[in-house]
């Protein structure tokens, strides 16, 4: 019996030992293609200074990151989830039926979304209700909604060059995409006033009528940005949706569309004037700041004035930065610990 008892305490303390060393030593962060390069920076600076390992960093698309952030709170989940949107409710509710329930929201800094085109292709100076009448699946024609019937840029705009309409962007679980949806294709169905009118009365009616672009004109091009701009060189009469930092990095070969008068650039994003601006985000699991070795000294890197305040490095990388009372805002959440609210939707 004392043998039994014996080897079954071995056993227990074998086990003990081996989950000690399977026990993750570093920090995961997954998500958004878009915040992708700003957050590997930062793994980069902080190993340098730390001589800690080297931060594991996803691009999963801000749908995909979420989704396993939200899958449970041990080991086996990321500590951080990189966004280009906030966390929607339904996000926020599988988080805590998984027993993730203290999230920390960091606004980590700004960008914006660019409708690029080839260097070599013809200037578009387009509106918010060019991105609806182009590339929803259906559109509001002779008082109702209609499989898209247009085929080039110039049957929708004046103005506009008479190429096909053939846009490469990000797939649905892209944080890109969700905000080109809402910013960009939904505003633009705004500027109807019948569809502004059935937003009011019915807004999941709205949703389901303007969001499911169209299969003959929008192309999924996966989560790598610089997969489409290589596209665009090679299809000229294409356009591509992607982040403001891979155009800043590939201004050689392709340019932008104005939306609404309004060029992309450091400043028209930063004061919200370019209409498709967008915060971004970092989500962090409050209850692994002092389990993941090294998370809490990362965390303080990324909201650092260093990385992302004005002049940082990530400005560098192409981040438009918070204004100075944001930032310190931010700081201030992270250094209270203040976790974030169930979002309204």
């Amino acid at each position: 019996m004392k043998r039994l008892i014996a080897a079954a305490t071995l056993s227990i303390a074998l086990a003990v030992a081996g989950a000690a060393q399977a026990a993750r030593d570093y920090v995961w962060a997954a998500g958004s293609s878009t915040v992708f390069p700003y957050t590997t920076r930062v793994a980069e600076t902080f190993s340098r200074k730390t001589g800690a390992r080297t931060p594991k960093v996803e691009s999963l698309g801000t749908g995909g990151g979420m989704k396993l952030f939200c899958g449970g709170s041990g080991d086996a989940y990321p500590d951080i989830a990189n966004a280009s949107r906030p966390m929607m409710a339904s996000e926020f509710e599988t988080c805590a039926k998984n027993g993730v329930t203290d999230i920390l929201e960091i606004t980590v800094g700004y960008d914006g979304i660019v409708v690029a085109m080839d260097k070599n292709a013809p200037d578009f100076d387009m509106r918010l209700e060019h991105l609806y009448l182009g590339l929803s699946g259906e559109v509001l024609r002779q008082g109702r909604l209609q499989p898209n019937p247009y085929k080039l840029w110039s049957q929708i705009g004046a103005g506009l060059p008479p190429t096909r309409i053939l846009v490469y962007g990000p797939p649905p679980t892209s944080g890109t995409r969700d905000a080109f949806l809402e910013l960009g294709v939904e505003k633009g169905a705004e500027t109807i006033p019948w569809m502004k009118a059935l937003k009011e009365e019915d807004e999941k009616k709205f949703k389901h009528s303007v969001d499911p672009l169209r299969a003959d004109g929008w192309v999924d091009a996966g989560e790598n940005d610089n997969a489409i701009v290589q596209t665009l060189t090679r299809t000229p009469d294409s356009a591509g949706v992607f982040g403001y930092f891979f155009y800043e990095e590939n201004k050689d070969k392709v340019k932008v569309a104005t939306i609404n008068g309004v060029h992309p650039s450091f400043e028209s994003i930063a004061s919200g004037r370019y209409p498709l601006s967008r915060s971004l985000y970092i989500y962090v699991k409050k209850s692994r700041l002092d389990l993941t070795p090294g998370l809490r000294a990362f965390v303080k890197e990324y909201v650092s004035d260093t990385a992302s305040g004005r002049g940082g490095y990530l400005q560098e990388r192409g981040m438009i930065p918070l204004p100075p009372a944001k930032h310190e805002e931010v700081k201030a959440i992270f250094k209270t610990g203040r976790v974030m609210s169930k979002p309204s939707h």
